[in-house]
């Protein structure tokens, strides 16, 4: 009983010791942004080796800001919001947390509608399919990243030493929990990977040989399928999930590089390992009307 009690009272001491180095890591110097009020300043943890972001929230928030034109500057400093959750924005004067709250604000801030030309049923369609990839083929791919091999992960996070060490540490441990928490923790890693096969394949049935998501023209949903599907098709090189997309449903690809011409012809700026790569903390997306995805100011 003793022994249980002093090794409740460790972990609860190495937790809390772990989390103040965690703390220490990922602290920044208040920053303070010279825009004006109209202007998203959007908060992400930094620029991938492969893509633009090692998440798909952070891909799909920037691909909206993108689509709409909505004037954004970049932060990469790996700050969190108030909710200990990344991306998050300000905007007029308000943080906003979580992507998808991000993009119906700025919906409703801005009047604008990227799925303006949709069926109501086609809006629920699309409802649908984001929901399938967010909340279910999402988990099965952090299992398959945070399992037993790291080897994939290490690849794809930009970070060494002791902070790639707490970096795993933490995220491995949240994504066990909240894994758990869903229920797709509980199933098997046989049974997850079906799941993934299914999800994935559903996925690609629908899409067909549409140019985009629901039809000949972007739509919002647009954004959260292609950020997703740039995680498995860029950021997990040797995994299942790459492997079988990449062998049985080639059209996700190329509907990937669809979406990369459209809305990021500048791809090679934002990636760590392009000898084009280039900086664009702090500079700013639309700046004035009409202005491209090439032109941005500081």
């Amino acid at each position: 009983m003793l022994s249980q009690i002093l090794i409740a009272v460790f972990v609860i001491v190495l937790t809390s010791l772990l989390c103040k180095i965690g703390h220490f890591l990922y602290r920044r110097s208040k920053r303070r942004h010279n825009v004006s009020p109209d202007v998203v300043i959007l908060y992400q943890i930094g620029r991938g080796p492969f893509a633009p972001s090692v998440s798909p929230f952070p891909l799909k928030l920037e691909t909206f800001l993108r689509m709409t034109k909505t004037p954004y500057v970049n932060d990469h400093s790996a700050k969190f919001s108030s909710k200990r959750k990344t991306p998050w924005m300000e905007y007029d004067g308000k943080s906003i947390a979580d992507s998808q709250f991000c993009v119906e604000y700025i919906k409703k801030k801005r009047g604008i509608d990227a799925s303006k030309h949709l069926s109501p049923a086609e809006r629920g369609i699309a409802r649908a399919f984001q929901k399938l990839t967010e909340e279910n083929l999402y988990w099965t791919m952090c299992l398959e990243m945070f399992g037993d091999d790291i080897s994939t992960v290490k690849k794809v996070i930009p970070y060494t030493g002791l902070k790639l060490w707490f970096t795993l540490w933490f995220l491995r441990r949240v994504i066990r929990q909240e894994t758990w928490g869903h229920g797709i923790g509980r199933h098997t890693p046989d049974e997850v990977w079906s799941i993934a096969v299914d999800d994935m394949t559903a996925i690609s049935s629908f899409l067909g040989d549409k140019e985009f998501f629901m039809g000949p023209e972007p739509s919002e949903v647009d954004c959260a399928m292609f950020g997703m599907l740039v995680m498995i098709l860029w950021n997990m090189p040797d995994s299942k999930h790459e492997k079988y997309a990449k062998e049985h449903l080639p059209n996700l690809m190329e509907y990937c590089e669809r979406m990369k011409a459209r809305f990021w012809p500048d791809w090679d700026e934002h990636i760590l390992t392009s000898d084009r790569y280039q900086n664009d903390d702090g500079k700013i997306y639309f700046k004035e009307p009409g202005d491209s995805i090439f032109r941005s100011e500081d």
